[in-house]
């Protein structure tokens, strides 16, 4: 029987709590892991970066000065990439990359995380409410200090309508809060420890239900 340890927000330990009737202790596949980060990471991007070229300046098109007598070098316009403000040869233009990557291969890459979180302990549960009219950042932070997570990464796994509980948490440094419906491998990966809360342990199980 797996258990996951459960807090109260001075640090105590109460009682386990035991989530699944069995964890598997496969090796995950290094290849799988990489392909579902990099994909996860090229698909955030925006792709929004751009330069402008010499034709879509809004600087005049006249000729600076003639083209001979001057002593000068000729110059055609001052939208030229060889002067200051002007044009980008070959600049960056808005464009959105897309990899993929097979649902069966995604669910085995986030059951065999899941399954190597819990047994190496770093999910956290914590048995304690926040004022839904009053969050407070000082109590998420003490929190994580009584249960020696204040200088750890923590991924904090939170419902979508719980406002509280993301404002409590989201101000603090080393916390990312990720919704039970958007859980990914990179923010498992990331997290020294994930943590949610007893309120939600529903949401927990079918969560990890979806990858069984």
């Amino acid at each position: 029987m797996s258990m996951i340890q459960v807090f109260d927000k001075n640090g105590a330990v109460l009682e386990g709590l035991s989530i699944f009737s069995s964890v598997s202790n496969s090796v995950p596949s290094l290849a799988l892991f990489s392909q579902a980060i990099r994909v996860l990471r090229q698909n955030w991007r925006q792709g929004t970066v751009a330069c402008k070229t010499r034709g879509e300046l809004a600087f005049s098109n006249k000729k600076p000065w003639r083209q001979k007598g001057t002593g000068r070098a000729r110059v055609s316009s001052i939208r030229s990439p060889l002067w200051r403000k002007g044009g980008v040869i070959f600049g960056p233009q808005p464009r959105t990359r897309k990899l993929f990557i097979g649902k069966e291969q995604k669910r085995l890459v986030l059951q065999d995380l899941m399954n190597e979180v819990i047994l190496s302990g770093r999910a956290v549960c914590f048995d304690f409410d926040f004022d839904q009219d009053k969050p407070s950042t000082k109590m998420a932070a003490q929190a994580l200090k009584a249960a020696q997570m204040q200088n750890e990464k923590v991924v904090v796994l939170a419902s979508l309508h719980d406002f509280a509980l993301r404002a409590s948490f989201g101000n603090i440094h080393n916390v990312s809060i990720t919704s039970f419906d958007a859980a990914n491998a990179f923010a498992f990966s990331y997290a020294s420890r994930l943590v949610f809360m007893k309120k939600d342990v529903e949401l927990f199980k079918k969560m990890v239900e979806r990858w069984s």
